[in-house]
């Protein structure tokens, strides 16, 4: 997993520090609680930036979570995001647009999806995602 500092930026590629951005719905008091669908898409690319585990699968509903296990490759480095479009379909669905760079061996990778998003008791959790 890598750490951050409080001073560096949130790996979600706003201008914020980590603990101000991504950093606050990924531990402590305000856990899970990422107050739209495009935030939580960020704080889930920050959390395969570092390594959270743990927050990708409690993010994720469980009606669509993978029943095995799941552990994203280590081995991908994470360069970067870009979120293109964030549509809010009504209060409790959304969906996010994005394209998210990687290197896995030397290779680039581009992952672009549109992502959807429900909300349930309060917090939005990723539904599922289309790629393109």
């Amino acid at each position: 997993m890598h750490a951050t500092m409080p001073t560096e930026p949130c790996p979600c590629g706003s201008t914020l520090p980590y603990p101000d951005c991504c950093g606050r719905w990924h531990a402590g008091p305000q856990y899970l609680l990422a107050p739209s669908a495009e935030a939580l898409m960020r704080s889930r690319y920050s959390a395969f930036v570092l390594g959270r585990v743990d927050y990708l699968r409690d993010s994720w509903h469980p009606r669509t979570r993978p029943v095995e296990s799941w552990v994203p490759d280590p081995a991908v480095r994470w360069l970067g995001l870009e979120v293109r479009r964030h549509v809010v379909h009504d209060a409790d669905h959304a969906s996010v647009e994005f394209v998210a760079r990687s290197k896995l061996g030397g290779r680039a990778m581009r992952l672009h999806e549109t992502s959807r998003f429900v909300r349930e008791n309060g917090r939005w959790l990723y539904f599922d995602g289309e790629t393109r």
